[in-house]
């Protein structure tokens, strides 16, 4: 690869990227303002606006999102007549969870092993400087073909929704031929890979009350109904023996047609104790991308420190429930909904509320971009043919993009392969990918602009 001046370029700017990504990741900028300042969000889409002016670009704006957040938008003119491209990343990040499970301070990008490790460097701070690289990397090699257009969103972990709603307001921002998210990842280090489908997700809060208040287990225990025993037989309801997922009126037997996922790495993948059985049938690509799955995300109840012999007068849980292509997310919010009130035992009262909602996503393969971008990922992974994956999580903005803009090919690519643990503790990015993403999005758009099918 050392022998494509593109790859020659980005290989040159690998110290000023962890340089950048180390500034990038200091900014605690979770855009939950309950727990985290909203400065620190504030100062990362700062961050992000300085360096697309001091890369050229025009109009470049801090959006203010309906939901309280930053999003940041950039337009960097190519030749006349050129094809524009959208570029996609976030800067908002997940709270580091437990921190005293950190190697190293979540919040301080530190090299371990050959990895880079912090809150936010590969999902999604590192698309951010994967960008910037790619573009970097043309500029320096004969200029960037297309138009482009930046937009790094400020709530994508929240799911809040405020770039959807921003964007729907002023379609003509964002309009492009091809958009590429940088918020996905290989299907192992190593491995190119474009995601092709992505599950929506649904995010319901159920409550159960049984009493007016709290009694003492010793003298009412035994004849009043306890809310968290009653919650527990709702959750439990969600899941077959075997774990998978069970929906009233929600199907859950589709199969994945493409890349298979191989049981025992899925469980080192996944990290998965000795002796512990994975959950769900048919294979683990059909349970993953193709299938509904329902986790509890929190529980309301006494904690087992401090807690008090008492019946538990109310009780609440968070679920989400991931579905497939070809659900649609809100007849899903609808069955969940309804199997959670149906099966509430004992007359308990239920309450449930919907929290959050987005739709699964299914791209276009056969278009032209997708072509661009095996052609440029076999120069970058020498030897290596592009692979079609799915993922398991949820980009909502996908589709609000491919209803505004129809004609538009959406690729997802990015840095998120299973070492990089997002979302857990101890996320981490791989340098390499990094550096060979970055090239592959660079030829991408140089193929893409001269028409190379």
């Amino acid at each position: 690869m050392s022998s494509n001046p593109v790859a020659a370029t980005v290989a040159s700017l690998m110290p000023r990227a962890k340089e950048e990504l180390t500034e990038l990741v200091a900014f605690k900028s979770v855009a939950d303002f309950d727990q985290f300042p909203q400065v620190e969000s504030e100062g990362a889409a700062r961050w992000i606006a300085d360096a697309l002016t001091a890369e050229g670009f025009q109009d470049v704006a801090l959006l203010d999102t309906p939901d309280g957040t930053q999003s940041v938008y950039g337009f960097l003119p190519g030749p006349e007549g050129a094809r524009t491209v959208l570029l996609y990343a976030h800067y908002d990040v997940q709270p580091p969870l437990d921190e005293a499970g950190w190697a190293t301070p979540p919040f301080e990008l530190t090299e371990r092993d050959g990895r880079w490790y912090g809150r936010g460097a590969a999902d999604c701070k590192g698309g951010v400087i994967m960008h910037l690289l790619a573009l970097r990397a043309l500029k320096a090699n004969g200029g960037v073909p297309v138009h482009v257009k930046v937009i790094v969103e400020g709530s994508e972990e929240q799911g809040t929704g405020g770039l959807e709603r921003y964007a729907e307001n002023h379609p003509d921002l964002l309009t492009a031929d091809t958009i590429v998210i940088g918020d996905a990842g290989n299907f192992r280090a190593g491995l190119p890979t474009v995601t092709s489908t992505l599950r929506g997700m649904t995010l319901v809060r159920v409550r159960i009350d049984t009493l007016e208040g709290n009694l003492h287990s010793g003298q009412f225990g035994g004849a009043a109904p306890d809310a968290l025993a009653a919650l527990v037989r709702v959750l439990d309801s969600l899941r077959a023996e075997d774990g998978g997922t069970t929906v009233d009126g929600l199907a859950g037997d589709e199969v994945w047609d493409g890349l298979r996922y191989d049981d025992e790495q899925f469980r080192k993948d996944a990290k998965v104790l000795d002796g512990v059985e994975l959950i769900g049938s048919g294979t683990v690509a059909d349970r993953i991308w193709a299938r509904p799955a329902v986790t509890v995300l929190g529980i309301d109840c006494p904690p087992v420190v401090g807690a008090t012999p008492s019946v538990q007068a109310s009780a609440r849980a968070l679920i989400s429930l991931r579905v497939p292509p070809g659900v649609d997310a809100v007849e899903a919010t609808k069955l969940l909904r309804a199997h959670l009130e149906s099966h509430t035992p004992w007359g308990a009262r239920v309450s449930t509320e919907q929290i959050g909602q987005g739709q699964a996503f299914r791209a276009d393969t056969a278009s032209p971009a997708y072509q661009a971008m095996a052609d440029a990922m076999a120069v970058a992974y020498p030897g290596q043919e592009m692979q079609y994956a799915g993922q398991g999580g949820s980009i909502p903005l996908c589709n609000t993009l491919a209803a505004l803009y129809p004609k538009a090919e959406i690729l997802l690519i990015g840095l998120s392969e299973p070492e990089a643990q997002i979302h857990a503790v101890n996320e981490s990015v791989s340098p390499d990918e990094l550096e060979r993403l970055s090239v592959a999005e660079a030829l991408f758009l140089r193929n893409y602009a001269s028409g190379a099918n």
